[in-house]
């Protein structure tokens, strides 16, 4: 009864950090939540020293975790990917599933070290959590959502870290943070004091560089400065490619950068996927839109697609820069596709699964990083979900750009926390690289962010707007931009070596 009772305990304090962690991301969450959301786990799997209950307690942590956070997979599936109900959830399940075996990892290694070194594992805790996070953003084609550091976005001063570290270098210290608190719960004396201590040191130099950082505020004067402009044409999911609705759709638009224009906006963007037809495929249909760019004397960044007839028509999701003249003065092709959105991966091994979700388009995916050229100012353009992966984006910055932009089409998550998360980590992009973020979102949340993460300017969802901003197009490189993930690297390989060791001194 003692021993079922013990096991009843740790799998309710593994849930329990499961539901913690869900609570510490947008709409009804907290920040706060997440600097004591992994301590029950932690605690959880010091106390069994098994590595199968470590793996297990990770799994059903990671699984309340993600069910949580993602709940609206099913919805996306079914609205934009046109999957039928029960393969949608199918497909959810599987995803929660996939995501929760990261933090199942990251139990069964903590186990593993705990068996050898007790307590002492905790030391190593943050280190593994970055590592599985690492994992996260690169493994079975990456899905960095909700990483544990995006929660401290809206945290200014504890965000501005990200412009040493990135957000795994935010993951590291929230993680510290849960780790020293479980290691004051189960040691005492002299060690706690000392780890305790150390951990606090490090938070307040956090502090101190987010607070100097903040009121430095030297970006927002650096540079050139440019007004720019996102539109939100708030176009129904089932009407944007509803041929009776096509011209009152780009007249919308049309409608929105001349009011843009009018307010002095030098730079308007348009959401993904905004012209219901291929921009650089159909002339007549894009010569109005040009029109528009000379008339007023901007810049246009569309969202649209493009289609490559070098053999077999090739389909991309494409942002296309279209100058004053109203010339084209560049077109980048999304890298990072989504699976069961954009293609179905493996499609020829999965062959028994495409007859169920033929409304799913077969895109390819873009050469590499591409910065888009405004009267010799480079713009990097994200689409979409690219948005959320910091090495590819970090991609635009090394490569000269000044300005970031992301255009997305958020319709298909509805009114869920969705639209919320992923402007949230959008944000970040713009605190890690250390430029000005336009996002224009067709039924929001657009926005402007600066390069400390405050929103400057930002819309409502499902209503029709457009908002204009000044930005300035910078030339500096923060540390991160110029390192990447090193410290995220370094966790992986001290986690790898400390596991190592455990497995070998069991042995």
């Amino acid at each position: 009864m003692m021993l079922a009772g013990s096991r009843l305990l740790e799998l309710a304090l593994s849930a329990t950090s499961g539901v913690l962690l869900a609570l510490s991301f947008p709409r009804v969450g907290h920040p706060a939540f997440a600097w004591v959301a992994l301590v029950p786990l932690l605690l959880a799997v010091v106390r069994a020293r098994s590595v199968a209950k470590g793996f297990a307690y990770g799994l059903v942590a990671g699984g309340v975790y993600f069910a949580g956070t993602i709940y609206w997979i099913p919805h996306v599936m079914d609205e934009y990917g046109g999957m039928p109900g029960a393969l949608a959830w199918a497909v959810h399940l599987l995803l929660v599933a996939v995501l929760a075996l990261f933090v199942a990892a990251f139990g069964a290694g903590l186990a593993i070290v705990a068996r050898r070194h007790g307590p002492a594992a905790l030391h190593v805790a943050p280190a593994l959590w970055v590592t599985v996070e690492l994992g996260r953003i690169h493994l079975f084609t990456g899905f960095p959502w909700v990483l544990l550091g995006y929660s401290q976005t809206p945290v200014l001063p504890v965000a501005q870290l990200a412009s040493l570290a990135g957000v795994l270098g935010l993951s590291a210290l929230v993680a510290l943070v849960n780790a020293t608190l479980a290691y004051a719960v189960v040691v005492g004396g002299v060690r706690r004091t000392r780890m305790v201590a150390a951990t606090a040191a490090v938070v307040l130099m956090a502090l101190g560089f987010g607070a100097w950082r903040l009121q430095d505020d030297a970006l927002r004067s650096a540079g050139a400065p440019l007004r720019v402009a996102a539109v939100q044409g708030n176009i129904a999911q089932h009407d944007k490619w509803n041929p009776v609705l096509r011209d009152e759709i780009v007249d919308g638009y049309l409608d929105l950068t001349r009011e843009a224009a009018a307010a002095g906006a030098r730079l308007v963007v348009w959401p993904e996927a905004a012209t219901p037809f291929a921009f650089q495929n159909e002339p007549l249909s894009a010569d109005e839109v040009r029109q528009v760019a000379r008339a007023t004397g901007t810049h246009l960044l569309i969202g649209t697609t493009d289609v490559r007839y070098d053999g077999a028509p090739r389909y991309f999701n494409a942002a296309v820069m279209v100058d004053a003249a109203g010339n084209t003065a560049g077109i980048y092709h999304k890298q990072h596709l989504v699976p069961f959105g954009e293609y179905v991966p493996l499609r020829r091994l999965l062959f028994f699964v495409s007859p169920l979700v033929e409304s799913i388009g077969d895109f390819s995916p873009g050469p590499g990083p591409r910065t888009l050229n405004m009267d010799g100012a480079a713009v990097g353009t994200a689409i979409c979900y690219e948005i959320i992966y910091p090495d590819l984006v970090r991609g635009f910055v090394t490569r000269g750009s000044r300005l970031l932009a992301t255009v997305t089409n958020d319709a298909w998550y509805g009114r869920t926390a969705a639209p919320y998360q992923h402007f949230q980590q959008a944000s970040m992009r713009a605190i890690e690289l250390g430029r000005y973020l336009v996002r224009a979102a067709n039924t929001g949340i657009s926005g402007v962010v600066d390069p400390y993460g405050r929103v400057v300017a930002s819309t409502p969802i499902f209503e029709r707007r457009m908002l204009v901003s000044d930005v300035r197009l910078l030339d500096g490189r923060t540390l991160y931009s110029r390192t990447g993930d090193v410290l995220a690297y370094a966790c992986a390989a001290l986690a790898a070596l400390v596991l190592m060791i455990s497995i070998r001194r069991r042995v």
